[in-house]
């Protein structure tokens, strides 16, 4: 029975990160045409979905590679 409820909570967990991290990573996608940080984010938005999903950290890791690419580059 333990099991079963433990399964449930971490079912339940996993389906909030993904609706959170999924609305703020589309928020900043919005924020690409809209007014707003979009590059501050989306970072945010892969960062909350990274706790979860290894897809997320890759890409995670891509956009803080490409930032300091950028970084330099203006610096």
């Amino acid at each position: 029975m333990t099991m079963f409820i433990s399964g449930i909570v971490r079912q339940t967990k996993r389906l909030i990160i993904v609706v959170i991290g999924s609305t703020v990573l589309l928020i900043g996608l919005a924020m690409v045409v809209l007014p707003g940080p979009a590059f501050i984010v989306i970072p945010i938005g892969l960062g909350i979905l990274a706790s979860e999903f290894v897809w997320a950290r890759s890409l995670l890791k891509k956009v803080r590679t490409k930032f300091q690419k950028i970084k330099k580059e203006v610096v």
